[in-house]
Order: structure tokens, then C-alpha cells, then sequence
């Protein structure tokens, strides 16, 4: 009997690694699809195509999107709640 749980056992593991297997090889299948996808449409649009490309971009862009988040540098009213 300890030799059918053994056996049991292992197919079930082999099973579920498979299964994993599967799975990890969909994700990565459709990362590259989107990474193909993504380079594809910065090539149409003329932009260059990269981390470091998309970083500057977010980067100065940033300051004229949104102004100060204080409108008057004095900020001097603090709420403190004490936790018992």
C-alpha cells in the first residue's frame, strides 16, 4: 500500500510540475508578445524604444503636468493621534 501512495504521489507531483511548466511557458509567450507589440508601436511613432527612453520621458514630463503640491511653503498645522 506505501508503494501505491509512493506512486500516486509521484504522478500527481509530475502532473503538477508539468502543469507549472505550462503555465510559466504561456507567460513568457505572451510577455514577448506584448514587448513586440510595445516596440512595434514605438517604431511606428517614432520614438526610441527602452527603459531608459521611457524613464527620461516620464521624467520631464512630470513637472509640467502637475504643479506644486503645497501652494504656500509655510505649512505649519501637524495632526498627531496617539495609539494605545
Amino acid at each position: 500500500m506505501n508503494i501505491f501512495n509512493q506512486i500516486i504521489r509521484g504522478i500527481l507531483f509530475f502532473v503538477l510540475a508539468i502543469f507549472g511548466m505550462v503555465m510559466a511557458f504561456v507567460f513568457m509567450v505572451s510577455t514577448a508578445i506584448a514587448v513586440g507589440i510595445l516596440y512595434v508601436v514605438a517604431r511606428i511613432k517614432g520614438r526610441p524604444f527602452g527603459v531608459r527612453a521611457y524613464w527620461e520621458e516620464r521624467r520631464s514630463a512630470a513637472p509640467r503636468a502637475r504643479g506644486p503640491v503645497f501652494h504656500n511653503k509655510d505649512v505649519t498645522d501637524v495632526e498627531m493621534r496617539e495609539i494605545h
